[in-house]
């Protein structure tokens, strides 16, 4: 009997772990787009690295998905990466009908049957954005975002530089796809709220 208690909690914790819960508000919690503009900031140092603002950046999205990171070379920068969604994306039947994933800082994201959202329209209003904190507190704050979250992030566009000719460069468009379509982003403020 001790046993079969053990499995079921198992089996219960393993489907929480693993279970995606559903988006339930009604309209789009982040219906404006990503706000670009021309930067202000100077190039500076952070460590071992030079960080270049390509442009200032302000967005305020729903968190499709989230991803932490500890080994690869850039997680000193950029602990997480959130899979952000606006306007159109951040709808909540929408996000329901699409199987959201990240892993080795990409996004993706898939259907069963029909899109639930033109494709294009997918693309050029969701984005995997690399997380880099400019304080302690903003890289904790960034930590305990969950998905379904709706986060304001303001801060810069950047190119990163770092010894034996190391990059990373953030897109400055929404409509790219694939390699370098990311947005690698110098976040000074982080505000959290709930979907409404």
């Amino acid at each position: 009997m001790k046993k079969l208690l053990v499995l079921i909690f198992l089996a219960a914790a393993g489907w929480f772990w693993l279970h995606e819960p559903e988006a339930d508000w009604r309209g789009m919690p982040a219906a404006h787009d990503p706000v670009q503009t021309d930067a202000r900031q100077p190039a500076f140092q952070q460590g071992d690295y030079t960080i270049t603002s390509l442009a200032d950046y302000h967005i305020k999205a729903v968190v499709l998905s989230r991803e932490r990171y500890r080994n690869d070379r850039g997680a000193t920068l950029a602990p997480v990466d959130l899979a952000l969604g606006w306007g159109p994306m951040s709808t909540a039947t929408v996000i329901n009908d699409l199987k959201i994933s990240q892993s080795g800082r990409w996004y993706e994201y898939s259907w069963s049957d029909e899109p639930p959202l033109d494709p294009d329209l997918i693309a050029t209003h969701s984005a995997n954005t690399h997380c880099l904190p400019a304080t302690p507190e903003i890289r904790r704050q960034l930590l305990a975002v969950n998905r379904l979250d709706v986060v304001t992030l303001k801060g810069h566009l950047v190119e990163v530089a770092g010894p034996k000719g190391y990059r990373w460069r953030s897109s400055l468009s929404r409509t790219d796809t694939r390699g370098g379509a990311c947005e690698v982003m110098w976040i000074t403020g982080v505000d959290v709220t709930q979907a409404k």
